[in-house]
This record gives structure tokens, C-alpha cells and sequence, in this order.
């Protein structure tokens, strides 16, 4: 535990998030392990795009999806949910072999690739739906979720308060199609290039043994 709270000191800076709906080829490719094995995780912490290439990285994951949740309005669009009026907060829904990699483990790689303090904001990301969340699917979910909050809270890694939410799972709308695998198929995209390349590498370089 100790170990953990220390590394969590390692952050990434997130800056703003843009639209882009330019595609290139994806070489990514998966071995996939029978569904009914794999749990999920569901997590915010900013623009999608940086958290769902982190993500994917991951060994033991075997997808993850960009998308919406934490809202009052059905089926929203990527344009209705940058207004802030829906509720809804951008995140990724993670589907996992826990014989690989637990859920504590993407835990604390949630912990340690954003800013959990900073309310409804990631860099230059601002609003609502750039807001630090933990949706749990199940009761042992939750109670990990808030054992490392307080924890983490007590040892005082941060200067300020943690912010993060932890809130029940209820639906989840996927993204459009163009947000999926945004940083794979648009890796000199502006935004790629200058915030989540150097977020990648550096996430790279910590978590090396947890890489595919």
C-alpha cells in the first residue's frame, strides 16, 4: 500500500481536448478470451481519447470502449454532452481478464493517469463531462473504489481534496463510431501528437510490466 501511494505521486498533465473526425489505419490487434470470463471497469478522468489509449494498453484487457454515462438524457450525442446540460461525464468502459489483471491494478492506473482533484477539469479540459469519476458495476467494485480513495485522501498525496465520484454503474452509451480507437487511428492528429503521445510514452515507461 505504501509503495502504491508513493508511485501515485507520478502524474500525467492533460491539456484540452478537440474534435477531430480524421481516420488512419489501426494496426492494433487483440487475442480475444471467451467473453463470459471478463468483468468490467467503467472510468472518467477527461477526454476519453487519452484515457481509452492508456487503457488499451493494458495487459489483460481485452477492450475498451469510449462513451457516456452518469446522466439524465438518453442516448446522448458527442455534441450534447460538451453543452454539459446532460449530466453525462466521458468515459471508458473497460472489459478485462481479472485472472490477469485485477481491478485494484486498474485502480491504480486510474489513480495515477489523471488529476483526481480538480473538479470538472482535466488540463484545459473544462466542464462536467471532464469530471474525475469511478462508476462501480458491482459492491466489491465500490468498496475497493472508496478503501483507495481514503486511503490516498489520509496519506495527503495531494495538496487538495480528492474529487473523484464513486456512484453505481446504470447505463453506459458508447461513443460515436469516429471517438473509438481515436488515438490508434489518428496518431498525428494535433492533439494526439502534443497531449497524449507524451502521456502514452511516459505511461509506458511506469507501467512497464503491465503492458501488452
Amino acid at each position: 500500500m505504501k509503495l502504491f501511494i508513493l508511485s501515485i505521486i507520478l502524474l500525467f498533465t492533460i491539456s484540452g481536448c478537440r474534435e477531430s473526425k480524421s481516420f488512419s489505419k489501426s494496426s492494433k490487434e487483440i487475442t480475444m478470451v471467451n467473453d463470459s470470463s471478463l468483468e468490467t471497469a467503467t472510468f472518467g478522468s477527461g477526454c476519453f481519447w487519452c484515457t481509452e489509449a492508456i487503457f488499451d494498453r493494458v495487459k489483460g484487457v481485452q477492450s475498451v470502449e469510449s462513451g457516456y454515462s452518469g446522466g439524465s438524457v438518453p442516448d446522448p450525442s458527442y455534441e450534447a454532452v460538451c453543452t454539459g446540460k446532460t449530466g453525462h461525464a466521458e468515459v471508458i468502459q473497460v472489459k478485462y481478464d481479472p485472472k490477469i489483471t485485477s481491478y485494484d491494478e486498474l485502480l491504480e492506473i486510474f489513480w495515477k493517469t489523471h488529476d483526481p482533484t480538480t473538479l470538472n477539469r482535466q488540463g484545459a479540459d473544462v466542464g462536467t463531462q471532464y469530471r474525475s469519476v469511478i462508476f462501480y458495476h458491482n459492491d466489491e467494485q465500490k468498496e475497493k473504489a472508496e478503501y483507495y480513495k481514503s486511503k490516498l485522501e489520509s496519506s495527503k498525496v495531494w495538496d487538495n481534496p480528492i474529487v473523484t465520484e464513486i456512484t453505481p454503474m446504470k447505463k453506459f452509451y458508447k461513443a460515436e463510431d469516429y471517438h473509438q480507437e481515436y488515438y490508434e487511428k489518428n496518431p498525428y492528429q494535433g492533439y494526439c501528437s502534443f497531449v497524449i503521445t507524451p502521456k502514452v510514452e511516459k505511461f509506458e515507461k511506469v507501467f512497464k510490466d503491465k503492458l501488452k
